[in-house]
């Protein structure tokens, strides 16, 4: 067997690997995403942008203490954990984040995952969100509460099951969702395996930020990532910083759809209010990069403007 078999086929076990461990855990790890040059880009970048959110002038943020969508735009006084919309047009420095967004580190792992193989697997790839999740300032802790997040948390048990059938038909999921570290970052609390099933009793009855049997905690370094099912049951814990002294967490967290399934997905994505400027936000890129930027822009663009999906979760 020659050197470029091996390769081959190591690269296929990885592959299969990853897709074995995402199906059964409800998500898979990647350590060193990012190359070097490209997480010392990005680190400098989300420095401006979050110090440019907290001073007010980028309107689209998360606010502490609200955890879900719809949230209003920056005003005096807000304590913010994440910054919206890292693609919108308006994003001085969009440009470093459609490079990773976009690139084949990130969307290589992303076709292993939805199982797409072939030359025509760029094809079936639908542009989603990504933002930048944020340490609190002013020592200001905020917590997540356990959810999954296209599914209410008081619907009965079979309803529960119909949605998580209908959201990964045949165990396939309709979208990948990952958290990329820029820094150190133990915030991603999960609960292995339960994508693939209803809430088990003790979890139906447990408080908002308790501790869950099997329960355990994602640890990042700066470039790593975790890839995951949404719909898995997870929560966060960010420790509030004094931002003037301090950078705390920094990760950017993303999805991207497989095409062929805009009504599964829709109130999910369009619930952030992307599909109002998604239309004008053409992207620079030149070369097979930016043909499929603009490829999967259009087809988010073809989901809609997102008006009347209401919200999956709200509180």
């Amino acid at each position: 067997m020659g050197r470029t078999s091996i390769m081959i086929e190591k690269s296929a076990t990885k592959r299969q690997q990853s897709l074995d461990a995402l199906k059964r855990d409800g998500f898979v790890k990647i350590p060193d995403l990012l190359k070097p040059d490209m997480l010392l880009a990005l680190q400098s970048t989300c420095k401006y942008v979050t110090e440019t959110a907290r001073h007010g002038n980028w309107p689209y943020v998360r606010t502490v203490p609200n955890q879900f969508p719809p949230w209003d735009q920056w005003k005096t006084g807000d304590n913010i954990w994440g910054i919206q919309h890292l693609l919108h047009p308006d994003m001085e420095v969009r440009d470093v984040f459609a490079e990773v967004y976009f690139s084949d580190e990130t969307l290589d792992v992303v076709k292993d995952l939805l199982d797409l193989e072939g030359e025509n697997a760029d094809d079936k790839l639908v542009m989603e969100l990504f933002q930048l999740l944020v340490s609190p300032s002013e020592k200001q802790d905020f917590e997540l509460c356990w959810h999954r997040d296209d599914v209410k948390p008081e619907v009965s048990e079979q309803e529960e099951a119909r949605q998580l059938a209908e959201k990964s038909p045949d165990g396939r999921q309709l979208h990948t969702q990952y958290n990329i570290a820029l820094f150190k970052d133990s915030s991603l609390i999960v609960v292995p395996g339960s994508h693939k099933r209803v809430r088990t009793e003790i979890e139906r009855g447990a408080g908002r930020y308790d501790e869950l049997p099997n329960q355990l905690t994602v640890d990042l370094g700066p470039g790593d990532a975790v890839f995951y099912n949404s719909n898995m049951l997870h929560r966060a814990s960010y420790k509030g910083i004094d931002s003037s002294s301090e950078l705390g967490r920094m990760t950017l967290h993303g999805s991207v759809g497989l095409a062929g399934h805009d009504f599964e997905r829709a109130r999910a994505v369009l619930q952030h209010g992307i599909g109002k400027w998604v239309n004008r936000a053409e992207f620079s890129m030149q070369g097979p990069k930016g043909q499929r930027a603009e490829a999967m822009r259009k087809r988010l663009m073809d989901m809609g403007t997102g008006d009347g999906v209401g919200y999956s979760l709200l509180g």
